[in-house]
């Protein structure tokens, strides 16, 4: 974990996690087969990381652009709140937030696209996967070692153990 207070004073502040799904979640990459249907890459290590971040006090939660039936099994499988379909994903967000009682400063958001340039500018950490567009990276606070799918999850899960403790 890089030496940053300034990093680690936000992270002590923030009680949800929202991620984008494509290129987040997975690798960005699609498998469509013959009969239309989708399949996508995902790392398992997530789940435990996921894990990680409940202990911690600290919400997750996936905002997804489309509607999926992966999307959903995953979370499913993940045991976390997905929220599909969302043409405005801040405004699904805001009302999540809403919802929670919760204050802009005490999310954080991690993508990897443009379509996620509004919630990245909304939230108190904004967070991109190493390999997220060129023009999505000067918005993030905070920068993943690990590719989408590859690890970016546990990674932003493990740094919140690191600060928090398992508090």
């Amino acid at each position: 974990m890089p030496d940053d207070p300034a990093l680690e004073q936000l992270i002590r502040d923030i009680r949800l996690v929202a991620f984008d799904f494509d290129g987040v979640f997975t690798d960005n990459m699609v498998y469509v087969l013959e009969d239309g249907s989708e399949a996508v890459r995902c790392f398992r290590g997530d789940g435990i990381g996921l894990r990680k971040l409940e202990r911690a006090g600290v919400e997750a939660l996936i905002i997804s652009t489309e509607t999926n039936p992966v999307v959903a099994a995953r979370s499913r499988k993940l045991g976390i709140r997905c929220l599909q379909g969302c043409g405005d994903k801040r405004l699904a967000l805001e009302a999540v937030v809403r919802e929670r009682g919760l204050s802009w400063a005490q999310v954080a958001f991690v993508g990897n696209d443009v379509n996620d340039l509004p919630c990245l500018a909304s939230v108190g950490l904004p967070i991109v996967v190493h390999d997220a567009h060129p023009d999505v990276i000067p918005h993030a606070r905070y920068r993943t070692q690990a590719r989408g799918g590859h690890g970016a999850v546990r990674e932003v899960c493990d740094l919140f153990e690191r600060v928090l403790g398992g508090e």
